[in-house]
């Protein structure tokens, strides 16, 4: 099965591996005591990556990547040995084990680019997690997400029956979901949904809002004759399509290029967008500051 050929292959790529993200109002003593628990607590820092808003009241950002023999088996210990110095800088804190698939549900609906590509990238091993199931208003995709071995739940979604469906999303992803990707689903989802994945949904669409608001963006923008056209990667919010940006990317076109060629090229950005920032959330490499992100890259 692929799923458990992914698994396996980074079990055995970040054995003993951990992640920890610092969020924290900046002072001095902070990089030092949180190298020196580490360095206590028998661990070995891979990587560090830091960020700082001001150092005189800003706050203060670190992604750290270390390596602990047998982490697996010590990581509770070492989140509770962590606590007195989260309390002492105030922290917001977690710490994670890099071989522990992150669980992802896929909402689509017509379209399935995005959904390619996140299949794509799976099974080339790319991404650490495990698609616990693939949830659509329509029955388009059923065939290639099955034949992966992937379980494929058909909801379709009327005015009338929104919250009900949402109701059943929820039952369906309880205790087999860690985040959720938006692979080009075309529904608004009710504050019901959002408030409960608070920062675990990925959404992507195209990058002319607010120019070209509405339906038929591209036929608005080639009407406008634009010359750069992107996408947006962004975690959903109450607020429509106004989320923390994770990832944006754009592309020239030119007068020589009709709404096929906008649309072709602007599928294209949204598949390698999406990719980048869920593999970036896999990867806890993203930390969210109000309505932005810190991306460690």
């Amino acid at each position: 099965m692929v799923a458990q050929h992914v698994k396996t292959v980074f079990q055995e790529k970040y054995r003993g591996v951990g992640r920890m993200l610092i969020a924290c109002p900046d002072r001095p003593g902070i990089v030092a005591a949180i190298s020196r628990f580490l360095y206590e607590n028998g661990a070995n820092i891979l990587q560090s990556d830091q960020y700082t808003q001001d150092p005189e009241g800003g706050m203060f950002f670190m992604r750290i990547e270390f390596f602990k023999e047998g982490l697996e088996d010590k990581i509770d210990d070492l989140c509770q040995a962590f606590i007195p110095i989260a309390n002492e800088f105030g922290i917001d804190w977690k710490i994670t084990r890099a071989s522990q698939p992150k669980k992802m549900v896929i909402f689509v609906s017509k379209e399935d680019h995005c959904l390619q590509e996140l299949l794509w990238n799976w099974r080339a091993g790319d991404l650490n997690a495990e698609i616990t199931m693939v949830i659509s208003n329509h029955e388009d995709s059923r065939e290639l997400v099955e034949s992966l071995g992937i379980p494929f739940h058909y909801l379709p979604v009327t005015p009338e029956t929104k919250l009900e469906v949402e109701k059943r999303q929820r039952e369906l992803m309880e205790g087999n979901v860690d985040f959720i990707v938006l692979a080009r689903y075309m529904q608004i989802l009710s504050p019901y949904l959002v408030e409960h994945y608070r920062n675990r949904v990925i959404n992507i669409h195209h990058s002319f809002l607010p120019a070209f608001i509405g339906g038929k963006p591209y036929d608005q923008a080639h009407k406008r004759g634009v010359k750069i056209i992107g996408a947006t990667a962004h975690y959903v919010t109450e607020e429509l399509d106004a989320g923390p940006i994770i990832e944006q990317d754009v592309s020239r076109v030119s007068h020589r290029d009709d709404v096929s060629d906008l649309k072709k090229e602007g599928r294209h950005i949204e598949r390698i967008v999406l990719a980048r920032a869920v593999k970036w959330h896999i990867e806890d490499r993203i930390l969210v500051d109000k309505n932005k992100t810190v991306v460690f890259t």
